[in-house]
């Protein structure tokens, strides 16, 4: 005999509350096994692939592990030393390029911008506090012993994890699966594989598109010439799984910044903002229909309160667990939905009788 529906829902709103708990408490210290589970869960289709090919798992996972450390090594090499040296740079020129904009702004509205109003104040300021906080914040990043522990251990930690989760993913889920309560598994199984087609249409899709832009965009603007085209398009692909937002936002960067380095040259100005066209073009007509599929059941307003919620709360690890978490209360809300649309609450005794009868 099943156990009542109260019942069932205290224990599974006690095992959702030790979930939230462990989370507050222990964010720092699951950060390195919640990015080694995501870079599992990313890669696992690879390995499939490769077994489907004739590989053994051990032999797939060791391939997968030695391909995503050469590429880490040579993004170490020749890739995150230029953006942060971009960075730093972007930062320390920020006054300059706010009294750039002051000076264009004084010489076309005058009248706006006198020396003693309060924008030319605020516009300098600005420039000042963006140099100060950013090349101290960088500076904190990169000097700190505890961060550099930190970063050391996630060094270490995540790919040791993201190994053994890969190697072992295939039985985790098998021995997950005979867990399951039995009057429930169906049901279970049936949801858990909606969420895992939410979560590998946005994840694994969006982190692609993401991956493929970022790189558009940096060695596009690189190539054209500006000077911050690294961080511009790092920013832009980073934020490109919010629908337009990363390419208004890169695009807007990049032009601004365009503005004060090509000012007169319009061509390269017109080339700047056909990059970020070409990229949207590309982003909505091929790389997000062929990548991500037309409905992934993550509406961008319920993922970007998803986001700013964890992230208050939980902090970066908060952030990671974000997108599983939306995925899978989107997917158990359309459930409840369409079993609250075939319950009697919803149809009535009218219906009800009507369809019996």
């Amino acid at each position: 005999m099943a156990l009542p529906i109260r019942d069932q829902m205290k224990y599974w709103g006690i095992a959702a509350a030790v979930f939230f708990v462990a989370l507050w408490y222990l964010g720092d210290v699951i950060l390195p096994f919640v990015l080694g589970g995501a870079i599992a869960y990313f890669l696992d289709p690879v390995a499939d692939r490769l077994q489907a090919l004739g590989a053994s798992r051990i032999l797939a996972t060791i391939l997968i592990t030695l391909a995503t450390l050469l590429i880490f090594v040579v993004m170490a090499l020749a890739v995150i030393p230029t953006l942060i040296e971009q960075t730093v740079a972007l930062f320390n020129i920020a006054p300059k390029l706010f009294q750039d904009l002051q000076g264009f702004l004084s010489e076309r509205f005058p009248e706006a911008l006198d020396p003693d109003s309060a924008v030319n104040k605020s516009l300098k300021a600005m420039g000042e506090r963006i140099q100060e906080h950013g090349v101290e914040l960088l500076n904190t990043v990169v000097s700190s012993a505890a961060t550099l522990i930190n970063a050391l251990l996630l060094l270490v930690i995540v790919p040791v994890v993201a190994f053994y989760l890969l190697l072992d993913w295939d039985n985790m889920v098998a021995r997950l699966d005979s867990l399951l309560p039995r009057d429930h598994a169906p049901v279970i199984r049936q949801l858990a594989a909606e969420i895992d087609q939410t979560l590998a249409s946005f994840i694994r899709g969006m982190g692609t598109v993401c991956l493929i832009l970022g790189t558009y965009y940096a060695v596009a603007l690189m190539l054209v010439g500006l000077q911050f085209g690294l961080v511009v398009g790092f920013i832009a692909g980073l934020i490109t799984f919010i629908p337009y937002v990363g390419a208004i936002v890169g695009g807007a960067l990049a032009i601004g910044l365009g503005l004060f380095q090509f000012w007169g040259d319009w061509l390269s100005l017109g080339l700047v903002a056909a990059i970020f066209v070409l990229g949207q073009v590309a982003e909505g007509n091929i790389l997000t229909p062929k990548l991500v599929g037309s409905s992934v059941g993550l509406h961008p307003v319920w993922l970007i309160f998803a986001l700013s919620v964890f992230g208050m709360l939980f902090g970066f690890v908060g952030m990671l667990v974000a997108v599983p978490v939306a995925a899978a209360l989107g997917v158990l809300t359309r459930f409840a939905t369409a079993q609250y649309r075939r319950s009697r609450l919803y149809r009535g005794l009218s219906q009800t009788d009507d369809a019996e009868n």
